[in-house]
Order: C-alpha cells, then sequence, then structure tokens
C-alpha cells in the first residue's frame, strides 16, 4: 500500500539501528530521540564523560533532561542510561560538572571525592520558583553513573526568567589558594555573570562581561578558560566562548569568542571591535530629523496602530520589542510599529546612482524575497472543486470524493488551520471528524477531472516528509492510477501557492489525492484554491526586505538576520550608475520576526564590511552551537564539543528515530595573528586514528578546467577524510563538490572575488523540509604564501565539517544527501584552478559497533 501510494519514491534503506538513512558513523548521536546542547562533559578516570540536553520521550525538543554518553577515545561512544531527569518542579537545562577532588563540596569523602553537576532548573508552575531559571546541583558517588539531586538547590538565584547555562572551572590563584569560578548567562541582557565558590554551595558575585560584538540574539552557553599563545607558557591568555542565537555569523545559531585576560576575578577583552564609523560617502536617507523626509508610507489600514511603519521614523525599540541596537543615528525605518502583524511598504525618493556602492544598516526578520507578488490573488485560470467552498450542511462525499482512515470525506473540507487560504473552507489533514491532531492518517481522493491547461496550481500549507522517513504526507496528481507528480507543505500554516507543469497530459483525466501517512510535529497537510492555469502560480513573496528599484525592476535585495541588531549590507550598483532608481522597503510578513529594520542609506565608493564578519566566530557554518569545553583534561588539553544542528530548523532536520548529532570533539589552541593571538581548530587526534588505507590520492599538479571535472570512483563516499590543496589560479570560484549523484551535490570551494571560503548545501539533496534550511555559508580566509588553500574536510553521511589553513576557519554545515549520493568532482568557474593534490581516506564507523565478546 505504501509503495503504491507513494509512487516512485524511493524506499528506506535502513536494515538496524546505526544504519538508518543520514545517521552518522562517528559522530555522537543517540539510539533515538531528541538531543541538543553537550553538557557536563568530563575526563575522569580514564572515561570521557559526555552529558547532553535530552528528551528521553520524543524526537523534538522537550522534557530536559541530561542524557550520557561515555568514550575511552573520543569516538567511540556508549550511550548511558538517563543520568538527570526532569521532573514535576523543574527541567534540567545546560551546566557543567567537576571533578571535586578535595571534596570541597561535602557530597563524598577524601577517599571517593564526588562529580558534581551544576545545572540549571528551569522551574515549572508546581514550583515554588515557577518561571525562572536558576542554578543547582547534583552529584555522583559511583563515576558519574547516577547522580543525586541536592536538597538545598537552587544554590544561586538571580530571581531571574533567563539565568542559566553554567560553566564551572577551578581557578588557581597565584597568590595563593583558589576557588571555584562560574560563567553564566543572563541571556536577554547579553550578559555573562561570574560567580566565586569555595564549596560550589555558596557563591559570591564577582563580575560581569558584556555586552560586547555580536549581540543579535540571546547569549547562551558561555566558557572561560586559559590557552598557552603558540605553545609558550610564559604567554597565557584567556578565551571566553559566548554562544548566540538567533545573529550568529550564518544566521540563527553560532558561537563566537573573544581573547584576553582574566585576574581571578574580571575577564578583559582585548579582541572586542568598537563599534564601526559610518561608512564614508554621501547618506541619501538616515531618517535622524524625525520625519521620513519624502519617503511614500504605504501602511496596512485596519489594525491597532498605524502600522507597520507608523508616521515617522522609530527613534529606537518600539513597545513590545527586544532591544535595537546598532542604529547609525537618532532614527531608523522600525515596521515593528504594532507588533509583527501589519504590512507595508515604504519608498524612496527618486534618486540618480552616482557611486559604485550603495551601503545601509539592516536588521529585523529573514524573510528574502522570493518575487513580485505581495498579496494571496489567485492566478487567471479554472478554479477546481469550487475551492472546497460546499453548499451548507455537506461534506465533500456529497462532491464525489472518497477517501479511508481518519481522511473520509464526510470529514472535510475544514473550516479550521492555516493561514492565507481563501474563502471559508479548505482540506486541512489536522482537522477530523474524530480527535484532531497530527497523527491524523488516510486519504482523500478527487474524482476525475480533464487537464484543460498547462500548470496545476494550488495553495499549500502544513508539513513536510522526506522520503527517507518512512512516512509519505503528499498532494499527488494521479492519472490512470498513478502517481505522476507529488508536493508539500514547508512545516508551516501559511499557505502559499505551488503547482506542476502538467502539459504532458493534456486531455487525460486526472484525480487529486491527498495522502498523510504522517504521525508527529507538522504530520498535517493544508490545500486550498485547486486550479488549472495557463502559466506557473508565482508563489507569494512573504518578504522583509530592501529593495533596489531601476526602470520598475528589483535589481537588488537584502533582509534581516533574525536580529534586532542591524548590520551593514553593500550593493555594488556599478552598472547603474547615471541611471534614476529608487529604494523600497517591505515588510510583507504577519509573523515571527515579522518586521523590518533599516537606516543610513549611504552611497560610496568602497563596500561596507559587516560587523557580523569583522568577529571573531568559533565556527562560520549553520551547525555548531553550544560549544564548551571537556574539563579535567590529560596533558592539559583543551577539546570543545559543539551541537551540530540549528534552532532555526533543529526540530524539523529529517532524521528518524533520533534527532541531532553532536560535532566531531575539537582541540583548540591560540597561536599569534596579526590581528592577535587566534583560535585553531582541528579534530583531536583519535578521530584520525579511525582513518583506513587512503582510497584515492594524487599529488601531481592538475589544471581544473572550467566546468566540473568528475573524481574517478575510487574517491566517492560518504564517510571519509577529504584532505585538498589547491590554488585558484584566474577562476572567480573553484573547489570540490562532495556527496554528489550527478543532479545534487554539496559545494565546497574558495570565492576569489570575495576572498572567502563556502560551503553551498541550496542544491545538497533533501533541503525542502524547513524554509530557513537552504543555505550558502562562507568565511574570509587568506591564500598561503604559494597562493593555495588547504582544506580538511571530514564527511558523516549528514555532514561536512570543513578546517582551512590548519584550522584558523571552519565551516560546520548538516546536509541530507539523496540516497547513494557519493560523487565527488573538482571544479572552477570564471578561468581555471590548480589541484595541488588530494587524499581521499575512508574512515571506520565509529558508533552503533557489534558488542564485542
Amino acid at each position: 500500500m505504501a509503495a503504491a501510494l507513494a509512487g516512485s519514491l524511493p524506499a528506506s534503506a535502513a536494515s538496524g539501528l546505526g544504519d538508518e538513512p543520514y545517521r552518522p558513523a562517528f559522530h555522537y548521536t543517540p539510539a533515538k530521540n531528541w538531543m541538543n546542547d553537550p553538557n557536563g562533559m568530563v575526563f575522569h578516570k580514564g572515561v570521557y564523560h559526555l552529558y547532553y540536553q535530552h528528551n528521553p520521550s520524543g524526537n523534538t525538543w522537550g522534557n530536559m533532561s541530561w542524557g550520557h554518553a561515555t568514550s575511552t577515545d573520543l569516538t567511540h561512544w556508549k550511550e548511558q542510561p538517563l543520568a538527570i531527569s526532569t521532573d514535576d518542579q523543574e527541567d534540567v537545562f545546560s551546566g557543567s560538572v567537576v571533578v571535586d577532588k578535595d571534596n570541597s563540596s561535602g557530597f563524598g569523602t577524601a577517599e571517593n571525592p564526588p562529580l558534581v553537576a551544576i545545572y540549571t532548573s528551569a522551574y515549572k508552575d508546581a514550583s515554588a520558583h515557577r518561571g525562572l531559571q536558576a542554578q543547582s546541583l547534583a552529584y555522583s558517588l559511583d563515576d558519574g553513573q547516577t547522580w543525586t539531586k541536592y536538597s538545598g538547590n537552587p544554590v544561586l538565584n538571580r530571581n531571574s526568567a533567563n539565568f542559566r547555562d553554567p560553566k564551572v572551572v577551578w581557578y588557581d590563584n597565584p597568590a595563593g589558594g583558589g576557588y571555584w569560578v562560574m560563567t553564566a548567562v543572563e541571556a536577554q541582557e547579553h550578559k555573562v555573570v561570574l560567580y566565586k565558590s569555595a564549596n560550589l554551595k555558596d557563591w559570591s558575585a564577582l563580575s560581569e562581561f558584556g555586552p560586547a560584538n555580536a549581540t543579535g540574539g540571546q547569549w547562551e552557553c558561555p566558557d572561560l578558560f586559559p590557552l598557552a599563545v603558540d605553545g609558550d607558557p610564559s604567554n597565557v591568555k584567556w578565551v571566553m566562548v559566548v554562544n548566540i542565537n538567533p545573529g550568529g555569523v550564518a544566521g540563527g545559531s553560532a558561537g563566537q569568542y573573544f581573547v584576553g585576560n582574566f585576574d581571578g576575578t574580571t575577564f578583559t577583552s582585548e579582541s572586542t571591535k568598537p563599534a564601526a564609523a559610518l561608512p564614508p560617502g554621501t547618506v541619501l536617507a538616515g531618517f535622524n530629523d524625525g520625519n521620513y523626509s519624502g519617503w511614500t508610507v504605504n501602511n496596512e489600514p485596519g489594525n491597532w496602530k498605524n502600522g507597520p511603519f507608523g508616521d515617522t521614523p522609530a527613534s529606537g525599540t518600539l513597545p513590545g520589542q527586544s532591544p535595537v541596537t546598532g542604529i547609525g543615528g537618532s532614527g531608523l525605518i522600525n515596521s515593528f510599529d504594532d507588533g509583527d502583524w501589519p504590512l507595508g511598504s515604504m519608498q524612496s525618493p527618486t534618486f540618480t546612482v552616482s557611486d559604485d556602492y550603495l551601503n545601509f544598516l539592516v536588521g529585523g526578520g529573514k524573510h528574502p524575497r522570493v518575487s513580485d507578488k505581495l498579496d494571496n490573488t489567485p492566478p487567471e485560470g479554472e478554479l477546481k472543486f469550487n475551492g472546497f467552498e460546499v453548499p451548507p450542511g455537506t461534506t465533500l462525499a456529497e462532491a464525489g470524493w472518497t477517501g479511508t482512515g481518519d481522511l473520509t470525506p464526510n470529514f472535510q473540507p475544514a473550516s479550521s488551520g492555516g493561514d492565507f487560504y481563501i474563502g471559508a473552507k479548505r482540506i486541512n489533514t489536522f482537522d477530523t471528524g474524530t480527535a484532531p491532531g497530527d497523527d491524523r492518517q488516510g486519504t482523500l481522493t478527487s474524482p476525475e477531472f480533464p487537464i484543460t491547461k498547462n500548470f496545476m496550481s494550488m495553495l499549500v500549507g502544513g508539513g513536510n516528509r522526506s522520503a527517507d522517513s518512512g512516512q509519505i504526507l503528499a498532494a499527488q496528481l494521479l492519472i490512470n492510477g498513478s502517481v505522476v507528480r507529488s508536493l508539500a507543505g514547508d512545516n508551516s500554516g501559511i499557505l502559499n501557492w505551488k503547482g506542476w507543469d502538467v502539459s504532458e497530459f493534456a486531455g487525460q483525466n486526472a484525480q487529486l489525492r491527498v495522502v498523510d501517512q504522517a504521525t508527529g510535529g507538522w504530520g498535517h497537510l493544508t490545500l486550498d484554491h485547486v486550479m488549472l492555469t495557463d502559466s506557473a502560480a508565482v508563489p507569494r513573496s512573504d518578504e522583509e526586505s530592501v529593495n533596489l528599484v531601476v526602470n520598475g525592476q528589483v535589481v537588488r535585495t537584502a533582509t534581516g538576520n533574525d536580529s534586532e541588531t542591524l548590520d551593514w549590507a553593500s550593493w555594488n550598483v556599478k552598472e547603474f550608475v547615471g541611471q534614476q532608481a529608487q529604494i523600497k522597503v517591505v515588510d510583507n510578513n504577519r509573523f515571527g520576526w515579522g518586521h523590518i529594520l533599516a537606516d543610513e542609506f549611504i552611497a560610496s565608493s568602497t563596500a561596507a564590511t559587516t560587523r557580523l564578519q569583522s568577529y571573531d566566530w568559533l565556527d562560520y557554518g549553520r551547525d555548531y552551537y553550544a560549544a564548551v569545553s571537556f574539563a579535567n583534561m590529560p596533558e592539559g588539553k583543551r577539546v570543545m564539543l559543539g551541537w551540530m544542528n540549528n534552532w532555526d530548523y533543529a526540530n524539523a532536520i529529517p532524521t528518524n528515530p533520533w534527532r541531532s548529532a553532536m560535532s566531531l570533539p575539537r582541540e583548540v589552541k591560540l597561536i599569534q595573528t596579526p590581528a592577535g593571538p587566534r583560535l585553531t581548530q582541528s579534530a583531536v587526534k583519535q578521530v584520525d586514528k579511525l582513518a583506513q588505507k587512503p582510497r584515492y590520492s594524487t599529488t601531481n599538479g592538475i589544471r581544473i578546467a572550467e566546468g566540473a571535472v568528475p573524481l574517478p570512483a575510487a574517491a566517492s563516499g560518504q564517510v571519509q577524510r577529504v584532505d585538498i590543496t589547491f590554488a585558484p589560479g584566474t577562476a572567480k570560484k573553484s573547489g570540490i563538490t562532495v556527496l554528489g549523484d550527478g543532479t545534487s551535490s554539496t559545494v565546497i570551494g574558495y570565492d576569489a572575488t570575495a576572498g572567502k571560503l563556502f560551503v553551498d548545501r541550496t542544491n545538497s539533496g533533501n533541503s525542502a523540509f524547513h524554509p530557513a534550511f537552504a543555505s550558502v555559508e562562507d568565511a574570509p580566509v587568506t591564500l598561503d604564501r604559494k597562493g593555495n588553500i588547504t582544506l580538511r574536510i571530514y564527511l558523516d553521511r549528514s555532514s561536512v565539517e570543513v578546517f582551512a589553513q590548519d584550522g584558523l576557519r571552519t565551516i560546520t554545515d548538516q546536509v541530507f544527501p539523496n540516497a547513494g549520493a557519493d560523487k565527488m568532482a573538482l571544479f572552477a568557474e570564471g578561468g581555471t584552478a590548480q589541484l595541488k593534490s588530494l587524499i581521499v581516506t575512508p574512515l571506520e564507523k565509529a558508533m552503533f559497533l557489534p558488542e564485542r565478546k
């Protein structure tokens, strides 16, 4: 039955635990259920302990507890029983574990000192501390296997709802003695707060650090540790790590760091960037005189306020809005007037493009422009099924539809669910005659109708399921009972226009079938206004955007980064110099981050540099977050581990029965650079012990002609290390594609024009499960003295971790390649490049191995 419903969809290749589609071979994943931040990482008696945020009851965030895994080599991990559990009083949020070797806490004995976990209690309604976050203790007297919550919890309470993520270290005071130091965050205030204690139970305030550098989202998961610069013990600096979400350099979640000094009381950063001055040039609009100075404002009527833009520029933060920062002067465009709901636009007076660049500040929602269509009007064509507007008292059963399970036609159409539907009724598989919900399942099939036009268009919302999920959730076109076309939602309640080219079926009879085999979050489909049309339907652009309009056409566009911190954007407008233009700011989104910020439009001879790019980041990819370091490491090494996911889409990634992996453990070091001491990162040496004999290698210089150069089959693979050195030569872009199948791949390359390494996953396989997933990440990289770029790339089925120029820059991205996609190719664009060396080394599987007897 499933095969018939799916048509030609590929079947799951899973044969058992550890072999499911997308399951990493050498990155840690739990056997099942949700995982996020690494917690309490500690080395103790020859064993590495990894605790982590875990939902023991489901595959999305919730029921936060500490999961547990152990390893003797940082690569072969064994999942252990749940360590610290949620209860009726609290969820157990992130924190750290220390070896209390002197039994300062009194939880153990001199002969058997305890492991002590310091974690955030997120108090529930049943608690006297409901709504607060405070720091609590648990202790273990059996080497981290079982834990007892301290009866005196919480041990540190600031009466704050956003005080969390304690990382505790022992500080050896050079003046004598020592004490425990805690770094935690006031997440909304962009502050790291430092405390000291002699016994882990009684804490006194030391100092605060921040706000500094990136402040576009909540600060989370701090860490503070010393490192010797270039290994010189006489030159020790301290590193303060601060994770942030959203507002990362690539969008959403990320980790930044600061280098400086810690004197036992205060951390002083030497790498905080000063507030940037306005770039040079001619100010076209600054909004600092209390009015819009000739701009035309179109505010949607009928709302509580004259939103979204109001009558005059905002002076900063508006009521109900998180703090707005990065403003260039005393006023700005801020479309949060009356919240996210109102829609509207603003347009500048006409001006002549006079300089090569147009620089401006932008913030707010990350909703790019996708089309010229800003409304929901249907295309011209033939409406089918009367838009599901059945006569009163009737259902689709009377209209000739048939169905099975929960989708029998007498339960449809629905009169609730979804946004931007047309009329009063629509098909909604969430809403049935029995108990509504995402677990409702069945099929709903229309009567036959002739294909009379070249395109079929419809409004679609709701969930999305990958072919490998084992669940089908789709609107399908049937010809002679066979599935010939299929589409689904984007894990969103918003209905938008989608459709098919059906010209090859002209004159034939067809049926529309809705199939819902999905369970769990977004396990439903919403459908409305099915039409046969002469041309493809244009999707509505739910954008938050700043656009340059020349001759009536949008020629440049930018959006925010889901951040209330404005940052510089720059358009190269050389080709339009001398022409007439306008700037149009559009707010066409009613929902989360449904507003746009804009300020200080400046015509300039030089491009502005984004503030985010100037900060120091642990990783420039989308999927390295909540990264902190292991405690009590041998040989004084500093090893960090991050959650390989991003809150933008974390709950929607197409993995089952688990969701999320950890990054590879990385040894971090400080090296001297022209900008000062900065981190370098490399996978720990134990990872490279998984290496088998290289399967493909060449050290002969190979010219990479413009286009793609497929590599031999010996280079193919989904679980391997790729070491490549190449010279960009005359190519504008060059590099390597991985996890390819001829129609899709992940592109890893160097953009010579921008001077940046990039990872492009827009055509990497399954990227439609969430609208925020498809993306291109980049990081500034300097070529070496020979004009080369050297990359070490770890591929592990559903991820790429790229270490460039000896680990000075890294990009970590999840990817979900098509089944069997494992091919590699070299490429060059706009010129030729040269391959200097390439070694492809398969890596052994380290997770879910058979038990040794």
